[in-house]
């Protein structure tokens, strides 16, 4: 079903350009902080697109020189507790949204990435990231662990890495974050959007419904031993294998022809 983006909102520019949604946080004043503001403009964008046929990718990205600092800590600091957990809660929401979005969703980060900015680019399918890019949990020096970002963190990169990040602060290159896993991609700076680009149009080329097939059930499986594992990958394989565009993928690899998907 094809429906319209969110109403513009000037801390979250939206555009969609050859079924590719660019989300673009555009507060670089406050260094693309995740406030109450912004998270909520994140979470009403991903909840359309994931019902919009048009869009078959997504990639999010920032504005000025700072991909996005974490949470709002001047909102943090004069909210009430209660105030405090529907902000956790809101971006626990954002980070999950990503996660089971059937879009992939591609992070382009091309500067600083720390604390839940670091947990939104660990939430993304793929992320390629400028050589210039850093990525931190630093929460421990202000006295505000990173717990939550240590979440999506721990699910990226090894186990020892993570805590190594959350234990001391200390930020890591694109380089290290390439080594680690933490990104997909480290390209130059003056490459960064048009490689960013070239990979989204290369997944936008596939079944949008096989994508969402597998997105689902790689991050399904992620979280079981290898025998169960298995046993839900064989079932989805099963499952995929009897829907229209395998058969039509398979007859076109056999007949030497461009695939025509059912969603285009």
């Amino acid at each position: 079903m094809r429906r319209e983006p969110a109403k513009p909102n000037h801390l979250l520019r939206y555009r969609l350009v050859d079924g590719i949604a660019i989300l673009t946080l555009n507060n670089s004043g406050r260094r693309n902080a995740l406030s109450t503001e912004m998270l909520s403009a994140l979470k009403e964008h991903l909840e359309r697109i994931k019902d919009d046929s048009a869009v078959r990718v997504v990639v999010l990205r920032a504005e000025g020189p700072v991909f996005s600092s974490g949470h709002d800590l001047r909102e943090l600091h004069a909210a009430g507790d209660k105030d405090n957990a529907r902000i956790f809660a809101l971006c626990t929401e954002v980070m999950e949204a990503i996660r089971l979005l059937p879009q992939p969703v591609i992070a382009q980060v091309h500067g600083l990435a720390t604390a839940a900015g670091c947990q939104l680019v660990a939430s993304c399918d793929i992320a390629i990231a400028s050589e210039e890019a850093t990525f931190a949990t630093p929460g421990v020096k202000i006295g505000l662990f990173c717990t939550t970002p240590g979440v999506a963190l721990a699910r990226a990169v090894p186990p020892k890495k993570a805590m190594e990040m959350l234990l001391t602060g200390m930020p890591i290159s694109a380089r290290e974050a390439l080594q680690h896993g933490l990104v997909s991609r480290v390209v130059p700076a003056e490459e960064l959007e048009e490689r960013c680009m070239e990979l989204a149009h290369q997944v936008a080329t596939a079944s949008s419904h096989v994508v969402a097939i597998g997105k689902r059930a790689f991050y399904q499986q992620l979280e079981l031993d290898r025998p169960a594992a298995y046993e839900v990958a064989q079932r989805v394989m099963l499952q995929n294998l009897q829907s229209y565009d395998a058969k039509e993928g398979i007859e076109a690899f056999l007949d030497k022809r461009e695939p025509k998907w059912k969603d285009i």
